[in-house]
Formats: structure tokens, sequence, C-alpha cells
């Protein structure tokens, strides 16, 4: 195959996410919510391999005619924020006003930090809470904390993406990334464990969910405050 047509695939991988994003939407709309989440592992799995693939292809030099960023970032703000906000209103885990709070927070910042061209720092992590809802929400479901909890997270969350505090990118922030890529690969294995069992999981797929997804969140700020080896 020729390193064009390569480039092209990688685009295609890209494009994919919004079929997933649509099937995931689909089992929401029935609240069919072990499904969506089903799919929304997979679309973040895909997500994981298509950059790395894309630059080794160099998708803008060999298939420059798709903006693999730009598509990037539409099926992302689906899959990330916009179903995992619709899972989060309907499912009751907030009741009332709590709920319309936290769907129009996540949605309405989101999509201000999405277009915020100072997302990302100079070691390739992010710069404030990068809108990985799929992944608090999923969390959320599997442990069914009480509603003041979720409320205090959604709002801390959504405070978080406009501050500087740095979150890791588990696959291209080099920094202790021997570590951080197999706790990533291990929260996509709790996550699809969880929701395949319909979040009646051992406790320990909770724990794990847990441990690694702190890991995740708190690291960036680890890395800020403890200074890197010369």
């Amino acid at each position: 195959m020729q390193i064009r047509h390569k480039a092209l695939s990688v685009h295609l991988l890209t494009a994919s996410g919004a079929v997933l994003a649509m099937l995931a939407m689909l089992a929401a709309v029935e609240a069919e919510w072990a499904i969506m989440f089903v799919w929304l592992v997979v679309a973040f799995v895909v997500d994981g391999i298509d950059g790395p693939l894309a630059r080794r292809y160099e998708v803008k030099k060999n298939w420059p005619a798709y903006d693999g960023v730009l598509m990037d970032l539409i099926i992302d703000y689906l899959t990330y924020v916009f179903i995992p906000a619709f899972a989060l209103f309907k499912s009751g885990l907030l009741a009332g006003w709590t709920g319309w709070f936290a769907i129009i927070v996540i949605v309405f910042g989101s999509v201000v930090y999405f277009a915020d061209n100072r997302m990302k720092t100079k070691d390739n992590s992010f710069a404030g809470f990068p809108g990985c809802w799929n992944m608090v929400i999923l969390v959320l479901f599997a442990v069914q904390p009480v509603w003041e909890v979720i409320l205090a997270i959604v709002t801390v969350l959504t405070i978080a993406m406009f501050l500087n505090i740095k979150f890791i990118h588990p696959v291209r922030t080099e920094r202790w990334r021997a570590l951080s890529l197999p706790i990533a690969a291990a929260w996509v294995v709790f996550a699809g464990w969880a929701a395949w069992l319909d979040f009646e999981a051992p406790e320990l797929v909770n724990w794990g969910l847990i441990l690694t997804s702190v890991w995740l969140l708190l690291a960036g700020a680890a890395q800020q405050l403890i200074p890197a080896r010369r």
C-alpha cells in the first residue's frame, strides 16, 4: 500500500468514530447505558491509536485534503462530551436542577475549551481538564456515589478546564509514559469490563476504575509539583 493510501486509511479510521458515536447515541436514547458505554470505550480506543498512526504516516503531508485535527475534534466532542452528558442527565443520577446544571456546564464549558488554541502544552499534555467526560461519567455510572459527590465532581472538573493545571496525555506525554500508558490501558479494560456487565461488575473492577482514574487525573499536577530530572 502506498504511503498516501495509508494516510487516507488513517483519516477513515478517525472518521469511523462518527459511526461509533451514532451507535452510542442510539443506545443512549433507549437508555441502554451499558451498550452506550461499550461503544464509547471502542471510540476511546480508536481515538488512542489514530493519533500515533497519523504521525507515523504524516497525514498532513500525504493526504492534506482532509483536516484530521478538525475531524478528531468533532468526534471527540460527541463521544467525550455530548453523549456522556446526555447519559448523565437522563440516567437519574442527578435529579431536578442538579441535572440541568451539570448538562449545561459540561456542554458549554467543554465547547469553549475545545476551541481554545492554548489547550496543549509544550510536552503534549493538556492545559486544564481536557473534557474527558466519557471517562468521568462512566466511573460515576459504575460507582454511583450520592448526588452531592457527583455535583461536586462535575463542578470542580468544569472549573479545572480553565485553570493552569496540567493533565497528561497517556500516549503523547513522555514523562512517566512507561507507567501512564499501561495504567490507561488498564482503565480501558476495567471500563469495558464494567460496561459489559451492565455496571454490576465485582468491586475489584470498580476499584480498578477509581485508582486508574485518579492517576490519570492527578499525574499532570504531580509533574508540575515534582521537577523533572535533568
